[in-house]
This record gives C-alpha cells, sequence and structure tokens, in this order.
C-alpha cells in the first residue's frame, strides 16, 4: 500500500491520545515506519491502531535486528493482498501468521465508469434491479449525493457526525446486535480523527440527503490508490429502497472518476461484500518474536493458540451470539419498534374528522416508515401527499395522494 492513513501522523497521534494516554509510541529499527506501544505484558509490544485500523503493512530491515532481542511484537490486521512476506536472515528472529477475518475488495482497474463494472459483475437481472432501485429512490424523494473530502467547515462536520451516530444507533438497535464503533472511546476517537484526514484528504465523508436529512453517511479512509470502507450507516427506514446499495455504487462511482485501483470493503463477512467484490482475502496477525527469549517465545505461543482459537470461535458464528447477548444485556428496557399495518380504505374514510401532521416532526417519527411503505408500494413521491391523524381514531392516519388513499393502522 502507497501511503497508508492508518499510520499517518494523524492517525497515530490521534489513536495514541485516545488509547494510550497520549503516550509516545516506541519505534524499532528494523520496521522503522511502524509505532507500537507497550502492553502490559512485560516484553510485549503491539502496533499502534492495533484493531481499529483496515490494514497494515510493513517491511523488515535485517540489517538491525538486535533491537528486537528478548522481545515479542504483535502487528494487527495486515491483509494479505499486500502480501507482506519478510524476509527473515536473523538466525534468532521468527514470525507467526495467525489467519483472522477475511477481507474484500473490488478491483478497479480497468474499469472506465460504474456502468462498465456493474454490467461485468452483475447479471442482467441484477442490474436492472440496482438501476430500479436508484431510479425510484430518486423519484420518490428529493435525493443529493454530496462527498466530503478535502475543505469542509467545522461546524458541518459535527452536524453530519451526530446524525451519523444517530443512523448507526439506529440500525444495529433494529438487527439487535451490539456494535463496537459505538463504543464511547471508539467513537470518540473516530470523531476527532476523521476530520484533519478529510482536511489532509486522507479521508472522505459520502452523504445521501433526503431534503438535506442525512439518510446514509460512509466514512471511509484513503491511500494514494485505494479507498477504505470503514464505517457505514444508512436509514433503516428507507430500507425497502436499498438505499445502501444505490450508496454503495455511487460511492465506487466516485472512485472510479478519481482513477482509484482498489474499492476495499475491509474485514468481516457480510453478503453484500461478497457480491461486489472482485477478491477474497484473508487478515493476518503477525507475531515477530526471539526464539532464543524463553519469555518472547512463551508469548508468541500465547498469542498463536488465543487467536487460533478466536478464529475457530468466530468460524462456528459464537462471535454473533456475543454481539446479540451483549445487546439484550444493554437494552433491557428499551421498548420494542412500533407496528403497523397499511390498510385499503374506502372513500368515506376522506370524511372523518382529521389533522394534517408532518411525519418528519419528531413527535410523529413512528409513522415514518409506515409513510416510506406507502411510497415503495404504490410509487408515489413524497412531495405528492398529504398525511393526516383520524380525530375520532387515535389508532389510526390517513395518507392521501391523487391516486389513492390508505390507512395506516398503528398497533
Amino acid at each position: 500500500m502507497k501511503d497508508n492513513p492508518f499510520t499517518s501522523d494523524i492517525f497515530t497521534t490521534t489513536w495514541l491520545k485516545h488509547f494510550n494516554n497520549s503516550g509516545a509510541g516506541v519505534s524499532f529499527d528494523p520496521l522503522r515506519k511502524l509505532l507500537f506501544v507497550r502492553h502490559k505484558v512485560p516484553k510485549l509490544y503491539v502496533n499502534c491502531g492495533k484493531t481499529h485500523t483496515k490494514g497494515i503493512n510493513y517491511s523488515l530491515d535485517n540489517s538491525n535486528t538486535q533491537d528486537l532481542k528478548g522481545k515479542a511484537l504483535l502487528i494487527y490486521d495486515v491483509p494479505t493482498y499486500f502480501e507482506i512476506n519478510p524476509k527473515i536472515n536473523s538466525t534468532s528472529l521468527r514470525l507467526h501468521k495467525i489467519k483472522q477475518y477475511p477481507g474484500f475488495l473490488i478491483k478497479l482497474d480497468g474499469f472506465k465508469n460504474i456502468s462498465e463494472y456493474i454490467n461485468a459483475t452483475f447479471k442482467g437481472k441484477s442490474r436492472n434491479k440496482l438501476k430500479r432501485d436508484k431510479k425510484r429512490l430518486e423519484n420518490s424523494f428529493d435525493i443529493k449525493y454530496e462527498m466530503y473530502y478535502g475543505k469542509t467547515s467545522k461546524e458541518e462536520y459535527d452536524t453530519i457526525f451526530e446524525s451519523f451516530k444517530i443512523l448507526l444507533e439506529k440500525r444495529f438497535e433494529k438487527k439487535g446486535i451490539y456494535n463496537n464503533n459505538l463504543n464511547p472511546q471508539e467513537w470518540n476517537f473516530y470523531y476527532e480523527v476523521a476530520y484533519p484526514m478529510i482536511l489532509a484528504k486522507k479521508a472522505c465523508l459520502f452523504v445521501v440527503r433526503e431534503r438535506n436529512r442525512p439518510i446514509s453517511i460512509m466514512l471511509n479512509f484513503l491511500s494514494e490508490d485505494s479507498l477504505y470502507q470503514f464505517i457505514m450507516a444508512f436509514d433503516v427506514d428507507y430500507a425497502k429502497f436499498n438505499v445502501g446499495t444505490t450508496s454503495l455504487m455511487k460511492l465506487i462511482e466516485w472512485c472510479l472518476e478519481k482513477e482509484l485501483k482498489v474499492f476495499d470493503f475491509s474485514k468481516g463477512y457480510f453478503d453484500f461484500k461478497k457480491r461486489w467484490s472482485s477478491l477474497e482475502y484473508q487478515f493476518e496477525y503477525h507475531v515477530l518474536y526471539d526464539k532464543n527469549s524463553l519469555q518472547s517465545f512463551l508469548i508468541a505461543f500465547y498469542l498463536k493458540q488465543y487467536f487460533m482459537l478466536k478464529q475457530f470461535l468466530r468460524e462456528k458464528k459464537i462471535n454473533e451470539l456475543i454481539h446479540s447477548l451483549r445487546f439484550s444485556s444493554k437494552n433491557k428496557t428499551k421498548t420494542n419498534q412500533q407496528k403497523y399495518t397499511l390498510l385499503e380504505v374506502a372513500n368515506s374514510y376522506e370524511n372523518h374528522p382529521k389533522k394534517l401532521i408532518d411525519v418528519f416532526n419528531k413527535e410523529q417519527h413512528y409513522l415514518k416508515p409506515a409513510v416510506i411503505d406507502f411510497l415503495y408500494y404504490n410509487s408515489e413521491t413524497l412531495n405528492d401527499i398529504k398525511v393526516y391523524k383520524i380525530l375520532d381514531d387515535t389508532s389510526r392516519y390517513l395518507v392521501s395522494s391523487e391516486k389513492k388513499s390508505t390507512l395506516i393502522q398503528i398497533e
């Protein structure tokens, strides 16, 4: 990787502030491009960034491996497609490579535009669906696509990041699983590191807006020739319109316009990554150690066994169960999402006393999913409908357009 954003001064300095109490990183002569932090286990050092990066690369200089005598170094998240195979000429230095998460990427070389890529990747039926979903989204709503890359006001950045967190919380609440990105320490780190990296063009925020309301936000990091998709959130109320897929398509289109060579989905398996990617790879954890030091040897042996066990449990999907249990334990008091039914109605219901309301007002936010479903099923446009509260039936609301009227029954 050229110009790795995760080993940049901005990223490492900010990470050290949040996860190492602003303590300085430690460097070693054989790996001059990497900074490490001391682990609580004596003689063990871990790379800055740990699991908060999307790919670490390094090279090993064998001319002075004495600097690593008696030590063990753990380097997280080394993608196999980086082809890092350090030649170890030292008689004492050894390396363990431990398979961890799967990774997925798109090779963009050879494609001039998004149409070429979609035609080469998807069959006719899937291609038509992608075009249809995008058209339906843009026809039903006032959609704008915005890229924040380079000069961006701090005020606007703060507003976007606030919406970003709300969308992410809402999405994973509906999925019923815990998301570690929302851990306060992690989220505060992402918030602080992203802005200066956007200004330096080492990161970008891609935002899809509906009448100036963000409904999809993607945080991405950038190297000289690659984009690393970092965190993605979309408003689950728009799920039927596949807003996440349209956002992804537009982001890939931007990458092609910028002549980037790689769109990296990074670690973790999701069906959409498998469908869109052209290459599957593995993330590895690398452990460099001094085999002549008993302590270093034992640390490396333990780390290898520990991470192999974690990978085994991950392959058995035990991690998914743990995430679900963590979510349940943290959300015992949360109420279930509002349920509703769309009902066809006779014209006589038009004569009931009613009051015009705005479903995007916070007081009526629970109606928004039902109204969006109405738009989807009836190919309607948001600007062409009106929503009324039925005054003599508090559990019902009327959605009306020139074509038809439908009742929303709140359960």
